[in-house]
């Protein structure tokens, strides 16, 4: 009986834990509803580095860029065949200063995104939570959408996201929304 028991309680534990994970997950078209209903009420941010957004694309939807990490060109692991990106560290501070800026506080609505949704744009999310802000989400799927795991089409990013739900995005960036050094 205690098996059973203690069984039921990690299984439960764990099911609580996916849906804590999920809530804090909204789809692009929730997010473009958001800001067609009431933009000043949240800040939208793309959280992807700005070099980044010039060659994938970019939605005015959004309030401004703010990285959450960025690319450190003095450092690349030759394992993975990459640049480091380590967090920005002005990146809570930048997203309470954008929330100042429209009149908002830490309690209001902010909305991440990044290109998947999975690297940065949940991640950044968290950490805005660990910062003291009650009210965040992120984009699932970020802006590009997930990569295809098989076939002729594999790992091109086809499907869901911003881009692959018809929603506004231009390749080109707004340049007065970017984040500049």
């Amino acid at each position: 009986m205690k098996i059973v028991i203690l069984w039921l309680l990690i299984v439960f534990g764990l099911s609580s834990y996916a849906n804590a994970e999920d809530a804090l997950a909204v789809t692009p078209e929730e997010v473009w509803n958001l800001v067609q209903d009431d933009a000043s009420q949240l800040l939208f941010v793309d959280v992807r580095d700005p070099v980044e957004i010039m060659f994938v694309g970019f939605t005015d939807a959004v309030d401004l860029n703010i990285p959450f990490k960025e690319v450190d060109r003095t450092q690349f692991n030759d394992e993975k065949a990459v640049f480091a990106m380590p967090r920005n560290p002005d990146f809570a501070a930048d997203v309470e200063d954008a929330l100042r800026a429209k009149g908002l506080d830490k309690d209001a609505l902010v909305v991440t995104m990044c290109r998947s949704g999975s690297a940065r744009g949940k991640p950044s999310a968290d950490y805005l939570l660990s910062q003291g802000f009650t009210n965040v989400k992120y984009v699932d799927h970020g802006f590009q959408g997930s990569a295809v795991k098989q076939g002729a089409m594999k790992g091109f990013r086809i499907m869901n996201g911003w881009q692959n739900s018809k929603l506004p995005w231009s390749p080109k960036m707004n340049a007065s929304k970017i984040d500049k050094p």
